[in-house]
């Protein structure tokens, strides 16, 4: 069974930093497509950012050149770097893995998810 866990959320200023990270057990992981979504009460799942089995990463427009995703093979983790941090990027934060994953930027492709973690940022 695949289990995703998501830590690293909390509570920061505006222009601060975080790191999430995204441990995974069970399966293998590294052959998973896997994303970052995050989630305002009320509306819809939205992609943050993606990395493929061969590292390629991509991040939405809203966090491009604020966020950086990397993963860890060895650790069966991966990490969501959040910089530059604005209180519109307040949200619960999702990882998710796919073991087929078509379009990174869709829900639907990934198999596999974590509960979630709560970034808060203040103004």
């Amino acid at each position: 069974q695949v289990q995703l866990a998501e830590s690293g959320g909390g509570l920061v200023q505006a222009g601060g930093s975080l790191r999430l990270s995204c441990a995974v057990s069970g399966g293998t992981f590294s052959t998973y497509g896997m994303g970052w979504f995050r989630q305002v009460s009320g509306k819809e799942r939205e992609f943050v950012g993606s990395i493929k089995r061969n590292n390629t990463t991509d991040t939405a427009d809203s966090v491009k050149g604020r966020f950086a995703i990397s993963r860890d093979n060895a650790k069966t983790t991966m990490y969501l770097h959040m910089n530059r941090l604005k209180p519109d990027d307040t949200a619960l934060y999702y990882c998710a893995a796919g073991e087929w994953v078509i379009n990174p930027t869709r829900p639907a492709d990934y198999d596999y998810w974590g509960q979630g973690t709560q970034v808060t940022v203040s103004s």
